[in-house]
């Protein structure tokens, strides 16, 4: 099932570039469950409106291992990416940032447009 309403923008206004969230939406769908890129692709698709390209998400996915925020292991032709323990502590950080940051702001937008 869809996140993203059918009256609903399925697409960031133009107003507001989201690609500087990409890391933390693969944080968030690999809390879920393990994904591969092409399922982590489809998840970020659902949430947005829009499908990032494999020279957007595997580049960012690359970052994250660098980074140890995330472990690939292959499954065949595929990698299976998770979080690291390092990666579900930055996840959590960024959740509490963004919440610091933006929560009041979500919240206003709520009540005042009824999101």
């Amino acid at each position: 099932m869809s996140r993203v309403r059918d009256s609903e923008e399925c697409c960031p206004p133009s107003c507001c570039d989201m690609r500087g969230m990409l890391s933390f939406q693969i944080l968030w769908e690999l809390s879920k469950k393990p994904m591969n890129g092409q399922e982590l692709a489809r998840q970020i698709a659902e949430r947005r409106g829009s499908r990032p390209t494999p020279g957007t998400i595997y580049p960012a996915l690359r970052d994250l291992a660098v980074r140890k925020l995330t472990d690939g292991t292959s499954d065949g032709k595929q990698v299976v990416y998770t979080l690291t323990e390092t990666g579900k502590q930055g996840l959590m950080e960024a959740c509490r940032y963004f919440y610091r940051a933006f929560g009041d702001i979500f919240e206003d937008c709520k009540i005042s447009h009824s999101v």
